[in-house]
Order: C-alpha cells, then sequence, then structure tokens
C-alpha cells in the first residue's frame, strides 16, 4: 500500500510537468486553451508547471541516490 501512495506521490508532478508541455506545445501552435486569456501567459504557466513538476522529481530521486549513497562526491551533503 506504501508503494503505491509513493507511485501516486511521484505520478502527480510528472502529469503537471506534462501539461506543462502541452501548454507550451499549444501556444506554439497557436491555440488558446480556457482558463487562459493570452498565448503568453499559457507559455508561461506551461514553464512553470513543467520546472515545477521536473524539480519534484529530480529532486526525489537526488533525495532518495543520496541515501543510498549513489551520488558523485559533489552531491553528497557535507
Amino acid at each position: 500500500m506504501i508503494r503505491l501512495i509513493a507511485l501516486l506521490i511521484l505520478l502527480l508532478p510528472g502529469v503537471l510537468a506534462v501539461y506543462g508541455i502541452k501548454l507550451m506545445r499549444d501556444m506554439v501552435f497557436g491555440i488558446l486553451q480556457s482558463p487562459f486569456p493570452y498565448l503568453w501567459l499559457q507559455f508561461i504557466a506551461g514553464l512553470l508547471f513543467l520546472l515545477i513538476g521536473l524539480g519534484f522529481i529530480a529532486g526525489f530521486v537526488l533525495y532518495r541516490d543520496r541515501k543510498r549513497n549513489k551520488v558523485q562526491a559533489r552531491f553528497k551533503i557535507k
């Protein structure tokens, strides 16, 4: 059960990052999504979603690898 919860915790930021990529792609093709009044605002929101999602996943992987001592010396906590 705990592994399922951990999977869901990682899946949600992944979905957020994918939605951010979709918003940026739609902006390039000139497709305006409903909650955004301007294309540039849609692109900024998509970029923000992408950075938050990828940052969360990257932080989780770094934390896990630090715990297992599988990182380079520059990433270890002193």
